[in-house]
């Protein structure tokens, strides 16, 4: 398989990338990214992603490269030159290059826009062998999550926990004791109440593309949630736990901090709504309104 990354409007192979070292993502973490999850050819909720980077750029003054048309194209144009039908594209905008300074240069650089992409395996045929394991660990992020920054080593060292101790996610606890997120999911229970409920939006979370076109899905189904704040401990009391992403759909978690959620097993709340996923990835096409990646047209 070809390795090709678009890197400032050049398709190049990726062992020949490269952006400068002075470039303020490298420096600072001055920059925003997407990952948007491809499921034959088509890439499922793209607008809510293309909208949520203009929305992250807006929110650092960092200016659009180009247009959410032009930038669908390239990312088209990417798979296509690589190959790939299903798998991740990864997308980042930075300020740009400039002399290092913490604030803005006063002079406006050009933004840099890197993307890259690499295969996935097949969705999840079932849930059940989708189940996973969380830990819990403490949020130490920074005051504005909202912004999908690269500024991720908070995310990093949870993450490493959560494999260290053998678990796939690791949901972040606030000092309060209220849960945020996880690493890199929204975080959704069953309450012991039968209530399913994920924590509003604010800037202590991201607001997740795959969370807001389930909440739709949701709607149009009349399955009733909640978007309100819970506790470690109605964590720990919770009857059913998942968390949703691009790349974990609608993943159950099983076991947290290796006691069992609920009953241990995949609960039939979940199992309703990974279908209910199952079916908006698998006629994605449909949904997005926009052209797939062919092959033919290179």
């Amino acid at each position: 398989m070809p390795h090709i990354a678009y890197v400032n409007g050049c398709y190049l192979p990726l062992r020949k990338a490269s952006v400068s070292i002075e470039d303020r993502g490298y420096q600072f973490a001055d920059s925003v990214y997407e990952v948007v999850h491809l499921y034959d050819g088509c890439m499922i909720d793209e607008s809510l992603h293309l909208d949520r980077l203009d929305r992250s750029l807006r929110a650092l003054r960092i200016s659009p490269p180009m247009s959410q048309a032009a930038l669908g194209k390239v990312l088209r144009q990417l798979a296509c030159r690589n190959r790939v039908r299903e798998g991740l594209l990864y997308m980042q905008v930075t300020r740009g290059v400039a002399a290092r300074e913490h604030a803005f240069p006063l002079r406006p650089p050009r933004p840099s826009i890197v993307a890259t992409i690499r295969g996935l395996s097949p969705f999840p045929a079932e849930a059940e062998g989708w189940a996973a394991t969380a830990i819990t660990y403490p949020d130490e992020r920074w005051a504005r999550c909202d912004i999908k920054s690269t500024a991720l080593l908070p995310n990093v060292l949870a993450k490493q926990a959560a494999r260290e101790r053998g678990a796939m996610e690791a949901i972040l606890v606030q000092s309060d004791d209220s849960i945020t997120e996880g690493a890199s999911t929204t975080a959704w229970i069953v309450d012991e109440n039968g209530t399913l409920r994920t924590r509003q939006l604010d800037r202590a979370i991201l607001p997740g593309c795959t969370r807001a076109a389930l909440m739709t899905l949701m709607q149009e189904s009349a399955i009733p949630f909640e978007e309100a704040p819970f506790n470690r401990e109605a964590l720990r009391r919770a009857r059913e736990a998942f968390v949703t992403s691009a790349t974990s759909f609608v993943r159950p978690i099983v076991r947290i901090d290796g006691v069992p959620v609920g009953e241990g097993k995949v609960g039939p709340v979940t199992l309703r709504l990974f279908a209910l996923i199952a079916r908006h990835v698998q006629s994605g096409r449909m949904k997005s309104g926009r052209a797939n990646v062919s092959f033919a047209h290179r």
